[in-house]
């Protein structure tokens, strides 16, 4: 496997508008993230992942872009974006930014020229289809529910395609205007420091050659609009865009990118992710696609911490020889990693916590980090679907009522799911607003920042936060890089319940990561002479007879002799 710069680093998300506010109107910004990078710094974080910062009417929080090189004023200039660069660069730091390419929003000065004149040169920037007696051109539901569909304003029978809400137009990429503008724009923020590109929803930019319907399989009449994915052509066209955004925009510039790919055929893995591949890694979702229906969040299945372990480690053997998956237990548009893969009488408990972080720091791959992960956030309350910003929960909370559920049983439903949970403000401190804001802030803190909080874990033995920096350090230790960051991966007792351990080995070591998932105690015979204790979560591990016996809720990094 080519060996890049990106390869040992550690990444983190930041979701501005939740992160820091530093100037009291409860919207965090670009000025609030300088002012915590050496927080960042003394985690031991190298790549941060900015949201959306650009332009936006905030429909879908960002991602909905209005203007690509421009700075939505809630989150400051163009000046403060070229001084976080100027400041992460001083502390031997990356940016990388959101590419939204599938869509902009409909405030774009593209689709307004658009709908004026859809026939015209910029109306070829998007799609629009004229429906069928009276109905849109296919049965597709998007992604946030609904029809895939709006009529054009004024028009009868003409219509436009959004694969996600209505303010989010998908543009053509068949168009080569499109992919000029798109190319042109990468570059130049490439140009301006940017290191890479987190890719956006990038599987939707292959449409199919015929737009046909589906058989629906709601009681809406709809049919996901995933299923035109599969078709070939689709495929082929993804394919041909992907290489040439590679082509002309990051290869020249040896940028880091991480593509959100989901329904990608394994098959498929090495032209995403291999020597030469369309992006430099990937995120492995199979963790949290698990247990998701086709009917809703409603109908969802809650994973357990063996469900996690064994989606982790088929998409880490599935991985090898081949790239480097980008590994997450939550990110912006899923819930608190620790509230979704813990049972719900641990998920608040920090030794819980630390025995999750070791798993997935220490897997092979790179390790993100998202805002408050690092000290432990959970999901937060919801007293009524009226106190839900996010357009996707709404969505979700309509279809569980269509199902037959009743309002609150809805809302139990799908709040767990909700991508809110993931959006609330970072909590710094157990004053005013977590330390957030000197304002209110625009979505209310979770209730349980009083208790947890960076100030209460920064320095403290034992805590999350300095047991993420242990484990960050120790990747990144000379002597163990190259076990940890480039080695063999291979599970161990994988049969065994509530226990998650493999071996990593490289450059002449061999470290067994063993994490006990569970409220019980957990034996197991070492695959190898034992050697130093490396790390463990909470006291020391039992070693005895070539067997380690961890308590409920420990983690140990064990080196083999």
């Amino acid at each position: 496997m080519e060996r890049k710069w990106w390869q040992d680093k550690v990444c983190y998300q930041i979701w501005p508008k939740s992160f820091q506010d530093s100037n009291g109107d409860g919207v965090g910004d670009i000025p609030g993230i300088i002012a915590r990078l050496d927080h960042l710094k003394g985690l031991g974080v190298d790549i941060l992942w900015l949201s959306p910062v650009y332009k936006s009417p905030l429909a879908d929080q960002g991602y909905d872009i209005a203007d690509y090189r421009g700075i939505d004023p809630r989150f400051g200039t163009l000046e403060d974006m070229d001084r976080l660069l100027a400041e992460t660069k001083r502390r031997g730091m990356y940016v990388i930014m959101d590419l939204v390419a599938n869509h902009c929003s409909d405030e774009h000065p593209w689709f307004r020229k658009a709908l004026a004149d859809p026939e015209g040169p910029y109306g070829r920037y998007f799609y629009f289809r004229k429906g069928e007696n009276g109905a849109p051109p296919t049965n597709w539901r998007g992604y946030f529910g609904g029809s895939v569909w709006s009529p054009v304003p004024g028009r009868k029978d003409l219509y436009y395609l959004h694969l996600f809400c209505e303010k989010q137009p998908d543009l053509n990429w068949q168009n080569p205007a499109v992919r000029r503008e798109v190319m042109e724009m990468v570059n130049w923020w490439l140009d301006r420091g940017v290191a890479g590109f987190r890719i956006d929803a990038i599987v939707n930019i292959g449409k199919p050659e015929r737009w046909e319907s589906f058989a629906p399989d709601r009681p809406d009449g709809l049919a996901d609009c995933r299923k035109m994915l599969a078709d070939p052509v689709a495929r082929r066209r993804l394919h041909t865009y992907l290489g040439q955004l590679r082509d002309e925009a990051f290869a020249p510039h040896d940028a880091f990118t991480v593509g959100e790919v989901f329904d990608t055929d394994p098959a498929e893995l090495s032209l995403f992710i291999g020597r030469g591949g369309f992006f430099s890694s990937m995120f492995g979702f199979s963790a949290a696609c698990w247990g998701k229906s086709p009917k809703g969040w409603y109908a969802a299945k809650k994973p357990g911490p063996d469900d996690y372990r064994d989606c982790a480690f088929a998409s880490a053997r599935q991985a090898a020889g081949i790239g480097f998956l980008s590994n997450i237990i939550e990110n912006h548009d899923e819930p608190r990693g620790v509230s979704h893969y813990l049972p719900e009488e641990a998920a608040s408990d920090p030794r819980a916590q630390k025995a999750l972080a070791a798993v997935q720091m220490l897997l092979p791959g790179l390790p993100f980090l998202y805002q408050g992960q690092e000290i432990g956030m959970t999901n937060t309350v919801f007293p009524s679907i009226d106190g839900v910003d996010d357009v996707n929960t709404r969505g979700e909370y309509a279809a569980a009522l269509a199902a037959g559920l009743s309002p609150a049983e809805a809302l139990a439903r799908v709040a767990p799911m909700s991508r809110d949970n993931a959006r609330t403000p970072v909590q710094w401190t157990d004053g005013h607003a977590a330390g957030f804001t000197a304002g209110t802030p625009w979505l209310p803190v979770n209730p349980n920042y009083t208790r947890v909080n960076v100030q209460a874990q920064d320095g403290v033995a034992g805590s999350v936060l300095e047991f993420y920096k242990q484990l960050i350090s120790l990747r990144k230790n000379d002597k163990y890089k190259e076990a940890l960051v480039w080695g063999g991966f291979a599970p161990v007792h994988q049969e065994q319940p509530g226990l998650a351990a493999f071996v990593r080995d490289g450059g002449g070591r061999r470290l067994l990561v063993a994490s006990n998932l569970s409220g019980g105690e957990q034996r197991l015979e070492l695959p190898g002479a034992a050697g130093a204790v490396l790390l463990c979560s909470d006291g020391a591990p039992a070693l005895a007879h070539g067997v380690l016996t961890l308590a409920p809720w420990q983690a140990a990094v064990v080196e083999l002799a």
